[in-house]
């Protein structure tokens, strides 16, 4: 039998805590992005992999540009005891490249592709993990190569829905690599926190990419030194509100705590709001609107809540005039 075995992963967007959750403890809430990456997988005479980002075939020799799925490979045969010569061989292909003429969108990351490629793998092994053993597993990876992230965009990529993520230490986590095995480090209480956000409210939320692109892990370089205590007890404060807004879909509120956590981040550092997400934020003025960065900053995507119908063309018309697109829309 050698049936092709199909999975998808998605993107994500931080509405709110981006990077307040870099450090332990504070929280974020998240929404997905249903754009996705696809992957098939296959039984095969030995490993192969292939992307439509690189466009050629390689195996599980050292490859700079495959090397994130190749760790991910390495991971998971961790996982099941083995080496990676003993895994079943396989051949795994993925699309979808979440950018448009080599720019990316910002929505998707390295945690869209580990997520995508744990799924592919457990599917082709026939294995059922909890959402949480997953998101450990993909943390672990992660955190091995050196990602500086919160780990909040798999959460969000792995639940698909819109999440309220509180973190976990980092550094402790890293510590329990360095010392334990994975079967107990996936055993072990991470300290984490994945709330799936449910919403009456009624409105559009709107993405609108600046086709600036944007690195994050140079951006969480760059402003990390500025994040305050001030900074971060302000930003979990209003976490808080949003999150019972949300719950009680508040409109009034979740409005105000918008604008306050975006306010935070125009004073955070100037890098974060550049030009084209401060017009992606000005659009939204005299609207019954509110747009702000997303993620990082600097460029990629920017976010608004629309709760008029008429406005949310508006808001689209004034992005297309500045040079922004309307990448993704739904109704919350």
């Amino acid at each position: 039998m050698n049936e092709k075995i199909q999975v998808q992963a998605g993107g994500k967007l931080y509405i709110a805590g981006e990077y307040a959750v870099l450090t332990p403890g504070q929280s974020a809430i998240i929404k997905n992005i249903p754009i996705y990456m696809n992957a098939e997988i296959k039984l095969a005479q030995s490993i192969s992999i292939w992307s439509d980002m690189f466009n050629y075939s390689t195996d599980m020799s050292k490859d700079s540009n495959y090397a994130l799925i190749q760790d991910t490979i390495a991971a998971f045969a961790e996982f099941l005891g083995k080496k990676v010569s003993d895994l079943q061989p396989f051949t795994l292909e993925i699309r979808g490249k979440l950018e448009e003429k080599g720019k990316k969108y910002g929505i998707g990351s390295s945690g869209s592709v580990t997520v995508l490629t744990l799924k592919a793998l457990l599917a082709f092994y026939h294995l059922h993990l909890s959402k949480d053993t997953i998101f450990k597993l993909a943390s672990y990876v992660l955190i091995k190569r050196g990602d500086n992230g919160s780990m909040g965009d798999l959460a969000c990529i792995i639940y698909d829905d819109l999440v309220y993520f509180t973190s976990f230490d980092r550094d402790l986590i890293r510590k329990w690599i360095a010392s334990e095995t994975l079967e107990k480090l996936l055993k072990r209480e991470w300290g984490y926190e994945i709330f799936v956000l449910k919403t009456d409210i009624n409105c559009d939320f709107l993405v609108g990419w600046t086709k600036q692109p944007s690195i994050s892990k140079d951006m969480i370089d760059y402003v990390k030194t500025a994040i305050s205590q001030k900074f971060l007890i302000q930003t979990q404060n209003h976490l808080n509100c949003l999150k019972t807004a949300f719950l009680a879909a508040d409109k009034k509120t979740i409005k105000k705590e918008l604008e306050a956590v975006s306010d935070l981040l125009l004073n955070l550092s100037p890098v974060i709001y550049n030009e084209k997400l401060l017009q992606l934020k000005r659009a939204s003025y005299g609207l019954d609107i509110v747009a702000k960065s997303s993620g990082s900053g600097g460029g990629d995507c920017g976010i608004a809540l629309s709760f008029n119908e008429k406005d949310s063309q508006t808001i689209i018309e004034r992005w297309q005039e500045a040079g922004i697109e309307l990448l993704y829309q739904e109704k919350l």
